[in-house]
């Protein structure tokens, strides 16, 4: 069984890959990196195959033909990591508004402190966001907020995109059955866990927005994350 896989969805992010994969591996030998990539114009893919050179074994690409969302790049990849027996998987950004040597952190949760899911967690003590502007800070916390009352679920960052996961998490949820794509994509693997009673930990990080490249954001993937997050609920309680 390996041990640790990152994985870093990519699209246009050429100004950042090389030095996130730098920072990553240089943080501890025992992270391996996937890349999955959305067919970026702007040469991502090209500069991870450079790197491979690099970084023989250690870091692996998966190109895909379109962007086609978020949550599709990281089904795939948890696929991949799990069909390459990975026993702990882990999201994370490529911009750096998740600090590398968190990811120690939150290895040590799972690996150290039976944590099934460790979340790198901007709310859980206070408000830890460094560079956004005031409007963005407060729809992000109080989406959460919003998040925790419909779900039940008693998690303070419930929109977090750095976490770690072990392999029995991923192994029990139906991958295929996830629905949403966009950020939302967070907030229904967090629910699904919930619902299968895994132990989720939340570990304090401070977010520091991107300082290269542009923001993924959209007003499309809000409204998936406020309107889908109570079909959500209604549908899991049907299913008890």
């Amino acid at each position: 069984m390996k041990d640790a896989i990152v994985i870093i969805p990519t699209y246009n992010e050429i100004e950042n890959i090389e030095a996130i994969i730098h920072a990553v591996f240089s943080c501890s030998d025992m992270f391996h990196i996937l890349v999955v990539d959305d067919n970026s114009p702007d040469g991502t893919a090209k500069k991870v195959i450079e790197l491979q050179d690099v970084y023989k074994d250690k870091l692996f690409l998966l190109q895909r033909q379109e962007k086609t969302g978020l949550g599709t790049a990281y089904i795939a990849g948890f696929k991949w990591s799990l069909k390459e027996n990975y026993e702990y998987v882990f999201e994370m950004d490529a911009d750096f508004s998740h600090n590398p040597n968190d990811l120690i952190k939150l290895y040590n949760a799972c690996h150290n402190n039976q944590a099934d899911v460790a979340i790198g967690s901007r709310y859980v003590k206070g408000v830890n966001v460094v560079n956004w502007p005031m409007s963005r800070i407060l729809l992000s916390y109080f989406a959460s907020k919003y998040v925790r009352f419909v779900t039940g679920m008693k998690i303070h960052d419930t929109t977090a995109g750095f976490v770690c996961y072990k392999r029995d998490v991923l192994e029990t949820i139906d991958l295929n059955n996830i629905k949403f794509v966009g950020y939302a994509f967070q907030i229904e693997m967090k629910f699904k866990a919930y619902l299968k009673k895994f132990n989720i930990v939340e570990v304090p990080v401070i977010f520091t927005d991107r300082a290269k490249g542009k923001s993924k954001m959209s007003g499309g993937i809000i409204s998936e994350a406020i309107f889908g997050v109570i079909n959500m609920k209604i549908k899991s309680l049907f299913k008890r």
